[in-house]
C-alpha cells in the first residue's frame, strides 16, 4: 500500500474490523481514498473520503462520504481495493453479505489490481461457497497479520 496513490476502502459496520484508524492514516499519508456509496439498485458508486466528520448516515446503518459521487467505474482507478467480508478461503474465495454489491464492483476492477479482504483472524482460511461470478481476493488482513492468497 505504500506505493498506492489511490485506494478503495469502506467504512466498517459494527462487528467488522474497524477501518476508522486506517482511513485516517491513509488520508494523513496523502493517499486518495474512495469509499462506497450504496445505490438504490444495491450497486456501488464511489466518492472521495475527506474526513470522518464528512461521513453521513445511509441505508442499512451504513456511513458514506458526503462528497459528490464519482460513478461506479471510479473503483477501477484504485491501485489497491480493500473489501469487507464474512470469511475467506485459502483459495481466496470471499464470502460477502449476499447483496452482490461488491461482486459488481470487483468486476470493474482491472485484473492484476490487488484486492484484500479485512477480517477477524477466525474468518481467514474458512471453506466458503462460491459462484461462477465470484472473483478471488489477493489476500486477507486480520489482527494476526496478512496472508497472501491463494495459499
Amino acid at each position: 500500500m505504500a506505493r498506492a496513490a489511490t485506494l478503495a476502502c469502506y467504512v466498517s459496520s459494527p462487528g467488522e474490523p474497524g477501518t476508522g484508524p486506517l482511513l485516517d492514516a491513509l488520508r494523513a499519508a496523502g493517499k486518495r481514498v474512495l469509499l462506497p456509496v450504496l445505490k438504490r439498485d444495491m450497486d456501488l458508486d464511489w466518492a472521495p473520503f475527506t474526513g470522518a466528520t464528512d461521513l453521513v448516515g445511509a441505508r442499512f446503518g451504513l456511513l458514506e462520504p458526503s462528497a459528490p459521487a464519482l460513478g461506479p467505474e471510479a473503483v477501477a482507478t484504485a491501485d489497491v481495493v480493500l473489501v469487507p467480508g464474512l470469511a475467506v478461503s485459502d483459495a481466496g474465495a470471499r464470502l460477502g453479505r449476499g447483496g452482490g454489491s461488491y461482486d459488481r464492483a470487483l468486476a470493474r476492477v482491472p485484473l492484476g489490481t490487488p484486492v484484500w479482504v479485512l477480517l477477524h483472524p477466525e474468518e481467514v482460511g474458512v471453506d466458503v461457497p462460491t459462484e461462477p461470478h465470484d472473483r478471488p481476493v489477493t489476500g486477507a488482513a486480520s489482527g494476526d497479520g496478512v496472508v497472501r492468497l491463494p495459499r
